[in-house]
């Protein structure tokens, strides 16, 4: 998916709606050719890869214009099965596989190419151009995949002279920036080989059948909701890169993920919705399935209790902000504005650029971005974790922020100002190009407290401003960031449970409310953090498209927030009461 206009969300969503990046355990490198190990067909594979990638190394050239400097095949091979109950009975069970293709071909040289400053490339607005299919065969024909590669890297290439041409003669009318111009095009980096061995799929279809089913029963005796589901999806995912660098990846990872959703109308008529997600990387990782009815059940009874409540008016004033609540508030307000590419866009609003080795954050707050974790160290699996990125860089730990002052940025291999390497975060859902994306963003903090003192810090807040009451947020159903210039440095989060506290402690539930914000007003007036850390697993869609994403963080205290109402369509509910339902 491309934006025009950047906007970051984060949301939790189904696998079936998304497209995949291969993540990877830690294993040995192992040789990389079909003579040493034939045993390994996927090693055949990669040699096709390889044979066509050499091929247009050396012959692929227009007369009286450059060849290529840089050539990478990127090669996705997933293998999905999808399972959705609904009102207590199967409606879906199925299984599919694709293959699909993403090349790269820059022409001029690593300092100057046809790759824009933004990190995508210039647009081609030539007549008549003919586009082939991304698409690969499953069966993994040689034939058919160097026919599939010999198209897309004709149609790349001849793309890729015509924005070169475009960028340099876009310099006759650009004023010269000695800085920037220093800057170059693209990072050189040492090539990478590594081989995962072949994963074992063992998803137990009947079994989640079943499961799925009996979830949805426990959901659909609430006879007042609408619409709900189970969802249950699985997929396996191998990823083959290699490039002109000598770069030969072979990555195998597993995803799997249930959905709960469940949705009532109000007594004023306004849809509500909730939701249940669990993202895992094994199959033992999932809860027993007592445990998940258990959730299942707590997951009902809060939208239950949430269609009875009143709805909250605008307000400003103190509130905390749970664990999960808070991590999405630091995905969207400084993980989005520290990645890479959106340091020297034109497009882009660039809050931090010039303000390395300066206080961005209270002193008691640092970030980090590690996507070589596979878990949380209470033993939560990690969404965001990756052993290579999209362009074939390891993937590595980055400090970002430390005691509150910027010390990095989140890398692709698009250089910016100071940053001429990748630090192994250039991210792509497989059909978009690669840009610097977060993995797993943990939010550390000195300044923690219990989260009974933390409440008795918020009622002392509602006191010495004067205010009626403080809020409490839960957790967040997700949100999203503008980072342009298009539009203005703002936030939003989705909160899902929003609580009244008054000044005596009690706590009631309201509803119909959105946070909102200016990035360096709210991360500003971050007063005092828990002592508790939680994991919000989920993907986020940006230029690159959707990507598996995980934040930690603790609870924390603001001092002011601002809550808008949410958008919201009033309708009747169902003139006839559901069919009863059988014992």
């Amino acid at each position: 998916m491309k934006i025009s206009r950047p906007r970051a969300k984060t949301i939790f969503l189904p696998f079936f709606l998304l497209s995949w990046i291969a993540v990877g355990c830690v294993t040995a490198p192992a040789p990389v050719s079909a003579e040493n190990r034939p045993d390994d067909p996927r090693l055949q594979v990669l040699d096709t890869l390889q044979t066509e990638l050499q091929r247009s190394r050396t012959q692929l050239k227009l007369e009286d214009y450059q060849p290529p400097y840089f050539i990478s095949y990127h090669m996705q091979v997933v293998k999905k099965i999808q399972i959705q109950a609904r009102y207590g009975a199967l409606y879906q069970s199925q299984a599919r596989e694709e293959t699909t293709l993403l090349p790269e071909v820059r022409v001029g040289d690593y300092r100057f190419d046809n790759v824009a400053d933004s990190g995508l490339p210039f647009e081609v607005d030539s007549p008549d151009q003919t586009y082939f299919s991304e698409s690969g065969p499953i069966d993994f024909s040689p034939q058919a995949l160097r026919t599939s590669l010999w198209l897309l890297s004709d149609q790349y290439y001849k793309q890729a002279v015509f924005a070169f041409q475009k960028r340099r003669g876009d310099r006759v009318y650009k004023v010269n920036d000695p800085k920037k111009d220093a800057i170059p095009s693209f990072s050189k980096e040492k090539p990478s080989i590594y081989v995962h061995e072949p994963i074992r799929h063992d998803f137990d279809r009947k079994r989640w059948e079943e499961t799925a089913t009996r979830l949805s029963q426990r959901i659909h005796r609430h006879e007042n909701f609408l619409e709900s589901g189970v969802h249950v999806h699985y997929g396996s995912v191998t990823t083959y890169y290699v490039n002109t660098e000598g770069t030969k990846i072979i990555d195998e990872n597993e995803y799997y993920s249930l959905v709960a959703t469940a949705s009532v109308r109000a007594k004023d008529g306004v849809m509500l919705d909730n939701n249940l997600s669990i993202h895992v990387r094994k199959q033992s990782q999932f809860p027993p399935f007592e445990e998940l009815a258990q959730k299942i059940d707590g997951m009902c009874n809060d939208l239950a209790a949430i269609a009875k409540t009143d709805t909250l008016d605008p307000y400003t004033g103190p509130a905390i902000l749970e664990a999960q609540a808070a991590g999405v508030l630091f995905h969207e307000v400084i993980g989005h504005r520290l990645e890479g590419e959106r340091q020297s866009s034109q497009e882009e609003g660039r809050t931090f650029q010039g303000r390395l080795g300066q206080k961005i954050l209270p002193e008691f707050l640092s970030v980090e971005d590690d996507p070589t974790l596979v878990a949380w160290t209470d033993g939560t699996p990690l969404n965001g974790a990756y052993r290579y990125d999209s362009e074939g860089v390891p993937a590595r730990r980055v400090e970002l922020v430390t005691d509150g002052i910027l010390k990095n940025f989140l890398m692709s291999r698009t250089p910016i100002e100071n940053f001429s390497l990748s630090n192994g975060h250039g991210r792509s859902d497989g059909h978009n190009r690669p840009r610097a994306r977060m993995g797993n963003t943990i939010v550390r903090s000195s300044n923690t407290v219990t989260k009974s003192r933390l409440k008795a810090m918020l009622i002392e807040e509602i006191k010495k401003r004067g205010k009626p009451y403080g809020l409490r947020m839960q957790d967040m159903s997700g949100g999203d960031t503008n980072t342009s210039t298009y539009g203005y440095q703002a936030f939003r989060g989705v909160p899902r449970q929003v609580y009244k506290v008054f000044p005596d402690g009690r706590e009631e539930l309201v509803r119909g409310v959105e946070m909102v914000g200016t990035p360096l007003s709210s991360i500003g007036k971050i007063l005092a953090t828990g002592d508790d850390y939680e994991v919000f697993n989920g993907y986020c869609g940006a230029e690159s498209g959707y990507v598996p994403v995980s934040v930690v963080a603790p609870s924390m205290l603001i001092g002011e927030i601002e809550l808008q109402r949410k958008s919201e369509r009033k309708a009747k509910s169902p003139i006839l009461p559901p069919p009863s339902l059988e014992k």
